[in-house]
């Protein structure tokens, strides 16, 4: 298995990639920046040098630097906003679906027919690394961003189904898939989604949430590249 971990924010605030050597792939879509070490690939959706807002990430540039690289499976690490008031921040959920009415594709020539689908093919070794546990087979909602959702717009979430909401994971779901590479989703919650919750949502308080749950994502992904580097 040639494996690739996707993240954003957390992947450059871990320590687990300290000493990873920093490469660039040509792809179509642009110069793409990744990380290498033990025979996995690290790529910050958001970019490592100059890190892009959600709605302007290069996904179809980096889905295709894993192409070329000759990965196959790949676990997606998101920060997301729940919909549920049993989901709390600090949570850790895999989503088995997910709603996007933007999609992605490598496809632009034509109609196509692809039906996308989660397969999940890390999440028990995942279950075995997290102590704490998983909130598994969730619903994932993408918004555009950059903003947070109003609480209209969650309301509506809510109301589809939808258990945690996010701006990323959609766009590579579609293109990952799409190009038949395994995706495993592993999701931490950092915050109660707008108008839920006693708490003001605020970018200052979604970025300390983000640094009170790091040491858990640190613990997953030191435990993923323990277990699966060479």
């Amino acid at each position: 298995m040639n494996l690739a971990i996707i993240s954003g924010t957390s992947i450059n605030r871990s320590s687990v990639f300290e000493g990873w050597k920093l490469d660039r792939v040509e792809t179509p879509y642009g110069t793409i920046e990744i990380k290498c070490s033990k025979g996995i690939v690290a790529v910050n959706r958001h970019g490592f040098s100059e890190p892009l807002p959600p709605h302007k990430s290069n996904y179809r540039g980096y889905v295709s630097a894993l192409k070329t690289l000759g990965v196959d499976a790949v676990l997606a690490v998101t920060s997301v906003g729940s919909l549920k008031e049993d989901l709390k921040p600090g949570t850790l959920v895999s989503c088995s679906d997910y709603v996007s009415f933007a999609p992605m594709t490598f496809i632009d020539d034509g109609p196509s027919g692809f039906a996308p689908s989660i397969d999940n093919g890390l999440l028990d070794d995942l279950k075995s690394l997290c102590p704490q546990g998983i909130e598994s087979d969730r619903v994932y909602v993408q918004t555009r961003g950059p903003r947070f959702e109003t609480k209209a717009e969650v309301r509506l979430l809510q109301s589809w189904g939808c258990d945690v909401v996010g701006m990323t994971f959609g766009n590579e779901a579609d293109l990952l898939l799409e190009s038949g590479i395994s995706l495993t989703s592993l999701c931490m919650i950092d915050n109660y989604a707008h108008g839920i919750g006693d708490q003001k949502l605020s970018m200052t308080e979604f970025h300390d949430s983000v640094d009170r749950n790091q040491s858990v994502i640190d613990g997953v992904l030191s435990g993923v590249t323990a277990r699966f580097g060479t």
